[in-house]
């Protein structure tokens, strides 16, 4: 047992996220050929809602207000299933994507 060498945890994390760094940057690079790509973002609008007390329904919406407007999202997803592309790698996978048909 004195013999086995015990992985440093935080060196074995970083080997991870570098992996990972790269596995994500081929998906980007090299899309597969054979499915569809269509990208895709998410984005949340925030509301104040104003509610009223009605005594056999509780509380039922009297009001509701968009208080900001649609954003960009940050990352973006495609249909084939890389995710958590900025626009630059989005537009890079979709140029790669229609290089590659």
């Amino acid at each position: 047992m004195g013999d086995e060498t015990e992985r440093d945890p935080e060196a074995t994390l970083e080997e991870w996220k570098e992996s990972m760094q790269d596995e994500h940057e081929r998906a980007i690079a090299e899309p597969d050929p054979d499915a569809a790509h269509e990208v895709e973002g998410v984005v949340q609008v925030s509301y104040r809602v104003g509610y009223d007390y009605d005594p056999d329904e509780g509380l039922v919406v009297a009001e509701s207000e968009q208080v900001d407007e649609r954003g960009e999202p940050e990352l973006l997803g495609c249909s084939c299933g890389v995710r958590g592309m900025t626009r630059e790698e989005a537009r890079e996978h979709l140029a790669a994507a229609r290089g590659a048909e």
